[in-house]
C-alpha cells in the first residue's frame, strides 16, 4: 500500500463536514473520486498513486463513513441529500467543475448526480457500479443478480447491528472480503484501520442506513415482483461522456449489469477487467489507472 494521503476535514452547505484526501497539483484538472461500501476514501491510494502528477484528486470520505460526519437518521441518507454532498464539496473547495468517478455505492451516487444533466461534471468514471434503470431491471427479471442482491435486504434489518457486533468487526471484515478478494493480500495494518473506522460510534448504523435509504426494490427468490414505476417512466440520457470499468468476476454485481449500458449515454464505452472482482481500485490498481487516466486526460 502506499503512504498515508494529506488530509482535512471540510465543512459543507448540507450540514455536515467531510474528511478528505487530497492528491496533485492543486491547479491539475480536478477529479472527485467516490468510494463505496464498507469502505473510506482508502479505496482509491493505490490508484492515486499512479496519476496524481497529472490530476487534482479529491476523495471524500462519504457522509457515515470514515472519518466523516456520521448521522443516524435513515433520512439523512436519501439520494437527494448524498448528491447535494457532491456538489457541495465541489462548491466548497471553489472548484467550478470537475470529473466524476465512482466505485460500488460511491458509484450509485456518481450515476444519479451526472442524471441531473448538471453542468459542473465534466465527465463520468464508474466501477463495478450498475446504472440504476438496468439494476432495478435485473432484481425483477435476473434471478441469480436478484439472488446476489439478497445481502441487501440483510442489510436493511433493523437487528444487523447487534449481529455484527457479536460476531466482532474482524468477523465482519472477513464476511465482507472473502468473496471478492484474497485476504492474504491485505496488509494487517490496513485491515485495522477499517475495523478502527467501523468501530466509531454510530458508524456502523450510518453505513448501513445507505442500504436502508434507497428506493430500490430487491424481491426474494421466486417471489412475483411488478416493475417499480419509475423504471417505465426512465431516466435522461447522459450527454458527457462515460467510461464504465468492470471487474467481471464481481460475485455481487454481475455482467447482466453490462446489457444495454451502451444506450445510457451518447458516449459510453466499457472497460471490462478479466480475472478482476468487485472491489477492482485496489484488487487491480494498475488496470483500473490505465483505464482512467487516459479517460479523465481528454477533458
Amino acid at each position: 500500500m502506499s503512504g498515508e494521503l494529506p488530509q482535512r476535514r471540510v465543512p459543507l452547505s448540507t450540514g455536515i463536514t467531510m474528511n478528505v484526501a487530497f492528491a496533485g497539483p492543486d491547479d491539475a484538472p480536478p477529479v472527485v473520486l467516490v468510494h463505496g461500501f464498507p469502505e473510506s476514501h482508502r479505496t482509491w491510494r493505490e490508484v492515486a498513486a499512479r496519476f496524481d502528477d497529472r490530476f487534482r484528486l479529491i476523495m471524500p470520505d462519504l457522509r457515515g463513513f470514515g472519518q466523516s460526519d456520521r448521522p443516524q437518521d435513515v433520512a439523512a441518507y436519501a439520494a437527494e441529500a448524498l448528491i447535494a454532498d457532491i456538489f457541495a464539496l465541489a462548491d466548497a473547495l471553489n472548484i467550478d467543475r470537475f470529473a466524476l468517478v465512482g466505485h460500488d455505492w460511491g458509484g450509485a451516487i456518481a450515476w444519479a448526480a451526472a442524471l441531473r444533466g448538471d453542468l459542473r461534471i465534466e465527465r463520468l468514471a464508474i466501477i463495478n457500479s450498475p446504472h440504476p434503470l438496468i439494476f432495478q431491471r435485473s432484481l425483477i427479471e435476473d434471478e441469480a443478480q436478484r439472488a446476489g442482491s439478497q445481502y441487501i435486504r440483510a442489510f436493511r434489518d433493523p437487528k444487523l447491528e447487534s449481529g455484527i457486533e457479536a460476531m466482532g468487526f474482524p468477523t465482519f471484515f472477513e464476511k465482507s472480503f472473502s468473496k471478492h478478494v484474497d485476504l492474504a493480500k491485505i496488509p494487517a495494518e490496513e485491515r485495522q484501520r477499517y475495523i478502527d473506522d467501523w468501530s466509531r460510534p454510530g458508524a456502523l448504523t450510518a453505513m448501513l442506513n445507505w442500504y436502508r435509504a434507497s428506493h430500490i426494490v430487491v424481491p426474494t427468490p421466486g417471489e412475483h415482483a411488478s416493475m417499480p414505476a419509475w423504471v417505465g417512466r426512465g431516466v435522461p440520457k447522459l450527454k458527457i461522456p462515460v467510461r464504465v470499468i468492470w471487474g467481471m468476476e464481481d460475485k455481487a454485481l454481475l455482467p447482466v449489469q453490462l446489457e444495454g449500458i451502451g444506450e445510457v449515454g451518447d458516449d459510453v464505452d466499457v472497460f471490462p477487467l478479466k480475472g478482476v472482482g468487485h472491489f477492482a481500485p485496489w484488487e487491480a490498481p494498475d488496470q483500473v489507472s490505465e483505464a482512467l487516466a487516459p479517460f479523465l486526460a481528454a477533458a
